[in-house]
């Protein structure tokens, strides 16, 4: 029992950090039609974004609630910005040519982020290079004492950084389908070409949505590197991989999916490792992706439907 619980525990953490991932992927797909494999690489720039950012002269004070958040927000206005700048001069002006051109703009633009972070320059105060960083401590890690009795291992990591991500994840459940940018996003969704002919400003609103996207992508970063803090560039090939497969499970192109989807494969991955060998941590996403393409390809919350060629 206390191992199932540890592991419950676990995978929720891991699971929330997916879904937050997921959401961008699947958003800009339910505009745009379009799959960003660039995203996963917004996601370990915002974590070098945090890492630069709490080790500023300004930050060099203690760990604290208001160090972290300020650290986040930072995080998350930076990597909002770099989702716009790709949005604008990768994407959209390719957007009326064929989707296969916009998929490899997409694997291009990963390739620049990722071996971009590589490179090396003298002189610099935060020299980038591919040597892993040690992230920083913005919050004191302390036990929590109330799940001790029956041998869980709880922190208050993991209790502020689901706290964190069920947050934003219900915050942007809020924005979609109670805001009028949720009702102009869904819109654009459903039918950009109607949707400016009613007047909706479709580029604002595609370009808005990869800068939603990218500020959830760097805040997972956040509390993945807190938990976890090795970061490189590299850091975001595997999560970002596992984020889509997270899209995919949920439906990709519906919110709640990519949130469900994100927390069905943290606790899946969890389980699988701690119960039969930890090697198959990897594995059991792209297993999942095969799994759901054979038998619902559509996705759990997903419709299928019918083009007619």
């Amino acid at each position: 029992m206390t191992e199932f619980v540890q592991h419950l525990v676990n995978g929720l953490s891991l699971g929330t950090i997916y879904a937050l991932i997921a959401l961008g992927y699947t958003m800009v797909y339910g505009v745009l039609k379009l799959i960003n494999f660039a995203h996963g690489d917004i996601y370990m720039v915002g974590a070098f974004a945090g890492y630069y950012i709490a080790g500023a002269a300004a930050l060099r004070d203690a760990p604290s609630i208001a160090r972290a958040s300020l650290v986040t927000l930072g995080a998350m206005l930076l990597c909002g910005a770099l989702g716009y700048l790709i949005e604008r001069f990768a994407y959209r002006p390719l957007r009326h040519r064929p989707r296969l051109t916009a998929l490899i703009t997409a694997i291009g633009v990963s390739f620049l982020l990722e071996y971009g972070f590589q490179l090396q320059f003298k002189g610099s105060r935060f020299p980038p290079g591919p040597t892993p960083r040690v992230f920083p401590i913005l919050v004191k890690r302390e036990p929590v004492g109330w799940l001790d009795a029956i041998g869980v291992n709880l922190s208050n990591y993991d209790l502020i950084g689901l706290g964190v991500a069920l947050g934003l994840m219900l915050g942007l459940q809020w924005i979609v389908y109670r805001t009028r940018f949720g009702t102009a996003m869904r819109a654009v969704s459903f039918d950009p070409q109607v949707a400016g002919l009613m007047g909706i400003p479709v580029n604002r609103i595609i370009s808005w949505t990869f800068v939603l996207g990218s500020a959830l992508a760097a805040a997972a970063a956040i509390i993945n590197a807190t938990f976890r803090p090795r970061i490189d560039p590299l850091f975001g090939l595997m999560s970002g991989l596992k984020a889509f497969v997270a899209a995919v499970l949920g439906g990709i192109g519906s919110v709640p999916g990519a949130m469900v989807g994100g927390l069905v494969l943290g606790l899946a991955e969890e389980y699988v490792a701690g119960y039969t060998l930890s090697s198959y941590r990897d594995a059991i996403a792209f297993a999942v992706l095969i799994l759901v393409l054979l038998v619902r390809p559509e996705g759990l919350f997903g419709r299928a439907t019918v083009e007619k060629v």
